[in-house]
C-alpha cells in the first residue's frame, strides 16, 4: 500500500506561491506590453482583442489587468470598455527620461565603435552655428585628434555638425549660413546651395561624412541622436586619418555609426 504524500512544509508552500505570483506578474506585463505596442490604435483595445492576441481567456485578462488599472498603468473606458495606457505609465516614462544623461547613455556605444573600428569617437550636441564636444573616446595607439571636451567647432564643415543640421529646423540652417561659411580646407563647402544639397543627401542615407573639410588629413563619419520627442539632441561620430578611414571604408563605417546612434536614440525614447 502506497504511503500518502507527506504534507508540504511551510517553505514549500511559500515557494509555490512565489512561483505563481511570478507567473502572474509576467502575464500581467504581457497585457501591459500588448496595450503599449498598440497605443496608436484608437480608441484602445477591447477585452476580446487582448485575450485573443495573448491566447488567454477574458476572465484571465480581467484578473491580470486589475492591479494594472489600480496602479493607473492601464485605464479602461467606462462606456466602450476599451483598454489604453494610463497616467501611471506616463509618470514612469517621465521618471525614466529624467534620469537619463546623454553622455552616460552613449558611453557603451562610443566605446564599442572605438574597439570595433578604431579611430576617435566624439559625442556632440548642437549650439548653432556650432557643435559642442561633450565626450571623446580615443584609441591611444593611433594619432590623437586635436578636439577637446567642451570645445566648439562649426556645424557646416564637421560630420557631427552636418548630421545634426540635416534634421534640425530650417531656422538652424539659416543661422549657420548667416554666420558665414569660410573655407577651412580646400574641400570645405562654402556655398549655401551646396550645403543644403549635402544635408538632403545626409537625410537620405542616414549619416554624414566630413571628407577633409575641417582638417586636411582627417575623414569623419557621424549620425544624429534623437530624444523622446524625436528631436535631434546630439550626434555620434568616428574619425581618423584618411589613410585609415578610406573612402571605401566609409561605406561600411557609415551604417555602423548610424546603427550605434540609433541604439542610443532608442534608449532616450526616440521612436523614429
Amino acid at each position: 500500500m502506497t504511503n500518502p504524500a507527506r504534507p508540504r512544509t511551510g517553505a514549500a508552500v511559500t515557494a509555490i506561491g512565489d512561483r505563481n505570483q511570478s507567473a502572474s506578474l509576467r502575464r500581467a506585463l504581457l497585457v501591459l506590453e500588448h496595450v503599449r505596442d498598440h497605443a496608436g490604435h484608437a480608441p484602445g483595445l477591447t477585452l476580446t482583442q487582448i485575450a485573443e492576441a495573448l491566447g488567454l481567456s477574458k476572465s484571465t485578462v480581467l484578473r491580470l489587468a486589475a492591479p494594472l488599472l489600480d496602479a493607473t498603468l492601464l485605464t479602461r473606458d467606462r462606456e466602450s470598455g476599451h483598454f489604453r495606457l494610463g497616467s501611471g505609465a506616463l509618470a514612469l516614462g517621465q521618471a525614466y527620461l529624467a534620469g537619463l544623461d546623454l553622455r552616460t547613455v552613449a558611453s557603451d556605444e562610443a566605446h564599442r565603435l572605438m574597439r570595433e573600428w578604431g579611430g576617435t569617437v566624439h559625442l556632440c550636441v548642437p549650439d548653432a552655428p556650432h557643435v559642442v564636444y561633450i565626450d571623446k573616446v580615443e584609441n591611444e595607439t593611433q594619432v590623437r585628434m586635436a578636439s577637446r571636451i567642451g570645445s566648439r567647432a562649426p556645424m557646416y564643415c564637421t560630420a557631427v555638425g552636418k548630421a545634426m543640421l540635416a534634421w534640425l529646423p530650417e531656422e538652424a540652417v539659416g543661422t549657420v549660413i548667416a554666420a558665414g561659411l569660410p573655407a577651412i580646407t580646400a574641400r570645405t563647402l562654402t556655398e549655401p546651395d551646396a550645403l543644403r544639397a549635402e544635408l538632403a543627401r545626409i537625410r537620405t542615407r542616414g549619416y554624414s561624412v566630413d571628407d577633409r573639410e575641417n582638417e586636411p588629413e582627417v575623414r569623419c563619419v557621424a549620425a544624429p541622436i534623437f530624444d523622446h520627442d524625436n528631436t535631434v539632441t546630439g550626434a555620434l561620430s568616428l574619425s581618423g586619418l584618411t589613410s585609415r578611414v578610406t573612402a571605401a571604408r566609409v561605406r561600411d563605417l557609415g551604417p555602423a555609426v548610424a546603427a550605434a546612434a540609433q541604439r542610443v536614440s532608442r534608449t532616450l525614447g526616440a521612436t523614429r
